[in-house]
C-alpha cells in the first residue's frame, strides 16, 4: 500500500508502527485533580499522588505538538452524577478509604462531575474545540460517546496517555483494541501510584506481538510528528 505524505513511522515496541496522522487522535486519560492532587480521591485511597506528576511534562509536550498539528485531542474524566445514579454500590463501597465517592472533600464532593476535584489539572486543561468525555467507569468507551465521536471523524489510531497505567489506561486500550483501533501508549506519559503496576501494565499491552497495542514514548512520537511536518514543508516549497 502506498504511504501518504501524512504517514510517518513511530519507534515503538514490539515493533515500529506506521501512523497516518490524519486519522490519529491524542487520547488523554483522567488527568484530574481528584487523582493528581492532595485531598482528592487518589490520596483518600492511601496513595502517594506525587508519583503521578512524572507524566505531566511528557503529556504536555505531545499535547502542544498535537495542537500545533491540528490533531484531534480528547480528554477523559472519570466521575459520577451528583445523585450517584451512575455509580454502582459495589464501586462506592469497595476498599477502606478515608473518604468515598460523593463525600465532601477539600476540592468538593469526591469524584463528582462539576466539582473542582473532578476537573482536569491546569497544566493540561482543554482548549476550545477539544473533546472532553465524561465517563462513569474505568474504560473510556463504556457509557460514553467516544466510539461515535471517533467514527464520525474517521479515526483509527489512538495515542494514549494518562493515569493510571494499569487501571483506566489499560482498560481503555483493551476496549479500543476490541473495537479495532490501533493504540500507541506513551510510556512516559502514563503513571501509576505503584511503579511495579506501571511497568507490568505496559508489558501486558505490548506482549505477544502487541496483543493490545504498541508502547512508545513522547520523544519518539514528537520525532515522528516533526518528520511529518518536514514532509509537508518539502511538498509546499517544492517548485512545480
Amino acid at each position: 500500500m502506498a504511504h501518504s505524505l501524512h504517514t510517518t513511522t513511530v519507534n515503538a515496541e514490539p515493533a515500529p508502527i506506521l501512523v497516518d496522522w490524519g486519522s490519529t487522535a491524542l487520547l488523554i486519560i483522567d488527568m484530574q485533580r481528584d487523582f493528581m492532587e492532595p485531598g482528592g480521591f487518589g490520596e483518600t485511597l492511601g496513595n502517594d499522588v506525587s508519583r503521578l506528576a512524572r507524566a505531566v511534562a511528557p503529556i504536555a509536550a505531545v499535547l502542544k505538538a498535537a495542537r500545533n498539528s491540528g490533531l484531534l485531542v480528547i480528554h477523559t474524566r472519570e466521575g459520577h452524577l451528583p445523585d450517584l445514579s451512575d455509580a454502582p454500590p459495589a464501586k462506592i463501597e469497595r476498599g477502606a478509604p478515608s473518604l468515598r465517592i460523593g463525600d465532601p472533600g477539600p476540592m468538593g464532593r469526591i469524584l463528582i462531575r462539576g466539582e473542582a476535584g473532578h476537573d482536569i489539572i491546569p497544566a493540561l486543561y482543554p482548549v476550545e474545540g477539544e473533546l472532553v468525555i465524561d465517563k462513569p467507569g474505568k474504560g473510556a468507551f463504556y457509557a460514553t460517546t467516544l466510539g461515535a465521536d471517533l467514527k464520525a471523524r474517521d479515526i483509527d489510531t489512538l495515542l494514549v496517555c494518562g493515569v493510571t497505567t494499569e487501571v483506566c489506561v489499560n482498560t481503555t486500550v483493551r476496549e479500543a483494541n476490541d473495537r479495532g483501533y490501533r493504540c500507541i501508549v506513551l510510556a512516559d506519559g502514563c503513571a501509576s501510584y505503584f511503579p511495579e503496576f506501571h511497568e507490568m501494565g505496559l508489558k501486558m499491552i505490548k506482549a505477544q506481538g502487541g496483543i493490545f497495542g504498541w508502547v512508545s514514548d513522547s520523544a519518539s512520537v514528537l520525532q515522528a510528528m516533526a518528520q511529518e511536518h518536514l514532509q509537508e514543508h518539502v511538498v509546499e516549497t517544492s517548485p512545480i
